[in-house]
């Protein structure tokens, strides 16, 4: 792992990461709640906001098709974007300004290019998942769910074996995604970097860290299945929640 890290040295020029416990997920999220508390009406916006989207996306797909785990993926990649708001809220209150939420999006909006950038090549990861799921849901069923089979049935029983290769590349492209993206969004958010910088940094991040960023990994896919679990109205709290904690995590790993 140190040989790769040296060879990011050699293409980029990035910012130092520190090496931090295992506890520190749990404090950021302790920071985060702290944050949510202190201005909950801009912050719950954007929960509400990332809510109605789900919910748009849920009224939108028939549940039982390959179609549907690829767009709940796709939300689940690209939501993290909308959070960029979430940090400004953060940063405008340690510089003693007042926060809102019409200020957070002004804010979110002067490094946009590469938030846009950066939006892109996660929205080319969703499609090439789309593309892959509909290759194995192919495979599977010819093209389709059968009529009045739930998507849980259609992936169990005979088709185990299909079911556990799809879940092995989905695992696999959630934990690239993650690292790609862990810092890298709070980072454009808060300095004049270009995203390829911004993601390779993350990578570093986790790289060093990675025992903690595994933990701090499930407490976001645990907290996100209680979202889900809930309808998505859970997320109200849960995503803005997770929105402060991230901030405080990169404040955390990135000097």
């Amino acid at each position: 792992m140190d040989l790769h890290l040296s060879e990011l040295d050699q293409h980029f020029t990035l910012p130092k990461t520190r090496k931090v416990g295992a506890d520190r997920p749990l404090v950021w999220l302790k920071l985060g709640m702290n944050d949510l508390m202190q201005h909950p009406g801009p912050s719950l916006t954007y929960g509400l906001l990332i809510t109605a989207f789900g919910w748009l996306i849920l009224s939108l797909v028939d549940p039982r098709g390959h179609f549907f785990t690829s767009l709940i993926t796709g939300f689940l990649l690209l939501s993290p974007l909308a959070a960029a708001g979430i940090y400004e809220l953060t940063s405008e209150r340690e510089e003693g300004r007042t926060t809102s939420f019409i200020q957070s999006l002004r804010d979110a909006g002067k490094n946009l290019s590469q938030v846009a950038f950066l939006g892109v090549i996660l929205g080319m990861v969703a499609i090439a998942w789309e593309r892959v799921s509909a290759i194995l849901f192919a495979l599977l069923y010819g093209g389709e769910v059968p009529a009045g089979t739930s998507l849980l049935a259609a992936l169990t029983g005979e088709y185990l074996n299909f079911t556990l290769i799809w879940v092995a590349a989905g695992f696999l492209l959630a934990c690239f995604v993650f690292a790609l993206t862990a810092v890298s969004i709070p980072m454009l958010a808060d300095r004049e970097v270009d995203s390829v910088t911004a993601m390779m940094t993350s990578l570093r991040a986790v790289a060093e860290n990675l025992s903690t960023m595994a933990i701090w990994a499930a407490i976001i896919v645990a907290l996100t299945a209680i979202g889900f679990a809930t309808y998505l109205i859970g997320l109200i709290v849960i995503f803005p929640l997770l929105g402060h904690a991230t901030w405080y995590a990169y404040k955390d790993l990135i000097e």
